[in-house]
């Protein structure tokens, strides 16, 4: 099985603020997050054999408190997109061209200096595609648009839909693998 969870909370996601490659630590909030996620795993008997992260030190915190007897394999595949220009933004006012963007991810293209969502979905499907023979429990500590990245790649019969979904912080998704192929993800906790 293949679980991807999005990282605890940091500051900027306290404050409503676009974080991307800012590479902020979890906040108090994020740590507790980030340890019931690991207490809702056990409980469901969940144990890992390999673990992945993003580079970025809020993924690699929250994958350590998950599994800390595992320390996590980084790969850049796995960080957050890439939003130039409009990092560090505040979402409570954002600039049109971000509203314009948010309003339909699916259809409007990122605006100029930020990575593309195709991008995302690109990079993150080459890490699945790597990993998908590996055998065992599989997590993956990453971000909201990454993660969505994920999702989209592994339905694409969702036509985007994924993108406007809300990921809350340490959200968790599964996905059962045989015969190197993908199941259809399912929110832990919402199957």
């Amino acid at each position: 099985m293949l679980y991807i969870i999005r990282h605890g909370q940091t500051e900027l996601n306290s404050k409503n603020a676009l974080q991307g490659r800012s590479d902020y630590p979890l906040n108090d909030a994020g740590v507790q997050q980030a340890r019931d996620a690991a207490q809702k795993l056990q409980n469901l008997g969940i144990r890992f054999d390999r673990v992945y992260s993003s580079p970025l030190g809020r993924a690699v915190q929250t994958a350590r408190i998950v599994t800390p007897d595992i320390e996590p394999v980084i790969d850049r595949r796995l960080i957050e997109m890439d939003y130039g220009p409009y990092e560090g933004v505040d979402l409570n006012n954002p600039p049109r061209e971000i509203l314009e963007f948010f309003k339909d991810f699916a259809h409007n293209p990122a605006p100029e200096g930020m990575e593309q969502l195709s991008s995302v979905v690109e990079r993150i499907g080459s890490f699945l595609e790597e990993i998908k023979g590996f055998g065992g429990n599989i997590l993956i500590s990453t971000h909201a648009i990454a993660m969505k990245g994920a999702l989209e790649y592994l339905t694409p019969e969702s036509r985007g839909a994924y993108w406007s979904k809300y990921i809350g912080n340490c959200t968790i998704y599964a996905v059962e693998i045989w015969n190197g192929s993908f199941g259809k993800p399912y929110e832990l906790g919402m199957e």
